[in-house]
């Protein structure tokens, strides 16, 4: 059997099985095996071509945005009116061949924006491009799923290219720890209740040959979050739908998506501004000003940083003798115990903290 076959065989197999306490350890056997195949998969994929690699796209400015959906759904408009970028317009599929990357500078900060060939059914696994367009997607920090007012349809394709691919949309990264040992068996500990129970998390394991492992829990999670956890390659990124082509609809019609949809026409050039709004929203900057040691805060250029941001992070952006130079700063906001606590590289950051950064000379 190819490995399509294999996979195709363990989902009919887990459709017909009959969803109980009883077989609850035998389908997630199934779907960790089934994972695994996936994984194969998109390995073979990725190994065809004579291992040529992805897209070649040097990232920039405070965040990198990717525009994601079929071909014809107006990405390569979109990013024309949002940047600096000249993506080719065209009435017929397939008119972005490469990456095309712009710029968009919104509230200070500097957004990396890139349009993508259109992303198509069976991208997970190479067709069309799908492991370039894949690689891109995983690197970015938001993803726009582009979509049109008459294919609405397609989101459930973009979703199951994006989970098959590893790509956790709009979730965040289960807490949960396991830890292989050299004996003991698998022994779990949980702080919360927990509806997974032992026999299905040692079955899973089990299937990725871990027979002897600590599995802390402190979240409920389900079979599958516990195989992300297990596989360690997924990636978790926000991500917003975009629905496009609004002025060729009525009223009555646009009543029938998602309300969190951001609703636009990107060639009439409508509610650009709400998705402006949106991405930087999305994206959770905060605003840093530095103190220069013995001087005053730049309070009017703030250095733009993502949420969770360390001191260290800042000294990256800073200069790259910053980090192995540093010796010390001091923190005044509300991430400080106090003014001008003296501070080391993981101190974490928040909106509004004024910083010092002293370093060796």
């Amino acid at each position: 059997m190819t490995i399509e076959e294999e996979i195709k065989a363990i989902q009919d197999e887990i459709d017909k099985t009959q969803k109980n306490k009883a077989t609850e350890h035998h389908i997630g056997r199934l779907k960790a095996k089934m994972a695994r195949l996936k994984d194969d998969l998109i390995k073979q994929a990725m190994s065809k071509g004579g291992g040529v690699g992805g897209y070649s796209v040097k990232k920039s400015g405070d965040a990198t945005v990717t525009l994601v959906g079929f071909p014809s759904v107006g990405k390569s408009t979109l990013i024309n009116k949002l940047t600096d970028a000249k993506s080719e317009v065209g009435a017929y599929e397939f008119t972005t061949l490469d990456v095309v990357p712009g710029s968009m500078e919104y509230r200070d900060a500097k957004i990396q924006i890139l349009d993508l060939p259109g992303l198509v059914k069976g991208a997970a696994a190479g067709r069309g491009r799908g492991r370039e367009v894949i690689s891109v997607i995983r690197g970015c920090d938001l993803i726009l799923m582009i979509l049109d007012v008459f294919n609405f349809e397609h989101i459930a394709v973009l979703e199951k290219e994006l989970y098959d691919a590893g790509i956790r949309i709009n979730q965040s990264k289960p807490d949960v720890t396991v830890t292989r040992t050299l004996k003991g068996g698998v022994i779990v500990t949980s702080t919360v209740e927990t509806t997974i129970d032992h026999e299905t998390i040692k079955t899973i394991l089990g299937e990725y040959k871990m027979h002897n492992a600590l599995v802390n829990i402190r979240e409920d999670i389900t079979a599958d979050q516990l195989i992300d956890v297990v596989r360690d390659n997924r990636v978790y990124i926000p991500a917003v739908i975009v629905l496009n082509k609004i002025d060729l609809v009525d009223k009555e019609h646009l009543k029938k998506f998602p309300k969190e949809s951001v609703k636009i026409s990107a060639d009439r050039e409508l509610n650009l501004d709400l998705l402006k709004d949106t991405i930087y929203d999305h994206l959770g900057f905060i605003n840093i000003y530095l103190k220069p040691q013995g001087e005053q805060a730049d309070l009017e250029e703030p250095m733009i940083m993502r949420g969770g941001a360390t001191v260290g992070d800042v000294c990256d952006r800073l200069h790259k003798d910053f980090r192995r130079k540093f010796r010390y700063a001091k923190v005044w906001g509300d991430s400080a115990k106090h003014a001008g606590q003296r501070v080391g590289v993981d101190h974490s950051l928040c909106d509004g903290d004024i910083l010092t950064v002293i370093i060796q000379k």
